[in-house]
């Protein structure tokens, strides 16, 4: 029987080490758009706990090459090209940490942080204890959740705008990422917003600034600091923080920070495809009210790329390489356009990452988001 099982058994080895690859490839490629793109997150903000896998599999080929070499040294090679991959967004962190301090304080000022952008001991770190959360109405059966700051008084507040292709999400989408905001002493209001296709833009450009008078009208109440407000906005999010932050002329809005967020719908509709993963001409349509020719205006005020001005505020930017729902093209040309204006900014670009990259504080990706959303706020509020 033992010559029958071993060359199955290596044969089997030699199959899972290629399906073991093909997951940590996504660190390096775009998530094709009929697989789950959920896979990219796992390959780049844990993989340095899936890099045991080509280990145990390279190991244990090895063990059986007995006189036929052939497929376990082909194996062996699998996992350790799996390996390298798994590892190579915790190698990219470090390098792009090393010169994110001196990136931060060139745009932004020096900031005291008593922790790296990224080190290996981060990853793995405990999750941030739970504060205190209350649930506030504040225009009609819109509500937001709010987080009270630990440890200090009179706080800025972050206004946070949720993702979701404007057509779902919710406020309570990565509450962790709340809870550790408190926990660095900021108020967090995560708020909700009308959805298409049953509320068209801009509806939602409305209930942030709702948002944002109720909580001024509360500052005393919920001790916080109507003058220092950061909106922060993940993806369809980002897009509507980008543009009421760039539009408001309010001054108590002192930064926006956009994570992975479409800054111009203009250019998203030029390069959408029926048959992208989020079927993109479908959202931009139900979301804007028609098409650039039809609703011009909806696409021209919900752009944030076409409000950069002079005056606009300090914008941070994070956003993946890999990612398969927003182009990462949409960062790039925003900081450009930021940079021609003269406005303070910093764009993090993540070699390895795709979307909601930060969902793992502990990750390579969510270390660097922390420190440069920590770097940002102490900045932008001070």
């Amino acid at each position: 029987m033992l010559p029958v099982i071993l060359p199955m058994l290596r044969w089997s080895l030699l199959l899972l080490a290629l399906v073991v690859l093909t997951l940590a490839l996504l660190t390096v490629v775009k998530s094709p758009d009929w697989s789950e793109w959920k896979l990219a997150l796992i390959a780049g903000e844990y993989g340095h706990w899936l890099a045991l896998l080509p280990v145990v599999i390279g190991v244990l080929a090895w063990s059986l090459r007995g006189a036929a070499p052939g497929v376990p040294a082909a194996t062996a090679l699998l996992c350790a090209l799996a390996l390298g991959l798994f590892t190579r967004p915790c190698f990219e962190a470090w390098r792009l940490g090393g010169a994110l301090p001196e990136k931060l304080t060139r745009q932004f000022g020096p900031v005291d942080l008593a922790r790296a952008p990224f080190s290996l001991a981060g990853l793995f770190g405990r999750g941030p204890a739970a504060v205190p959360v209350e649930t506030l109405p504040y225009a009609g059966e819109l509500a937001l959740d709010y987080y009270a700051p630990v440890g200090r008084k009179n706080a800025p507040c972050v206004i946070l705008v949720h993702g979701g292709g404007w057509d779902g999400g919710s406020r309570t989408e990565i509450a962790h990422f709340n809870h550790w905001l408190a926990r660095q002493g900021y108020a967090v209001a995560a708020i909700d917003y009308r959805l298409a296709p049953k509320a068209v833009w801009p509806a939602q450009r409305d209930d942030v600034l709702n948002a944002i008078a109720f909580l001024k009208a509360n500052a005393v109440k919920l001790s916080l600091d109507p003058t220092r407000l950061v909106l922060l906005g993940r993806s369809a999010g980002g897009n509507i923080a980008q543009a009421v932050g760039y539009t408001a002329n309010d001054p108590a809005i002192r930064g926006v920070i956009a994570l992975y967020a479409p800054a111009d719908l203009h250019f998203a509709w030029k390069y959408a495809r029926e048959d992208d993963v989020l079927k993109s001409p479908v959202l931009l349509k139900q979301f804007l009210g028609g098409i650039p020719e039809t609703a011009r205006v909806a696409y021209d005020s919900s752009s944030g790329y076409l409000h950069v001005t002079p005056l606009t505020p300090r914008t941070l930017l994070i956003h993946g390489e890999v990612d398969t729902l927003v182009w990462h093209r949409q960062s790039e040309r925003l900081a450009a356009r930021l940079a021609e204006h003269h406005v303070s900014h910093v764009f993090v670009s993540l070699p390895w990452a795709t979307h909601a990259f930060e969902f793992n504080l502990h990750g390579p990706g969510g270390q660097l988001t922390t420190f440069s959303v920590a770097w940002f706020l102490a900045a932008a509020t001070r």
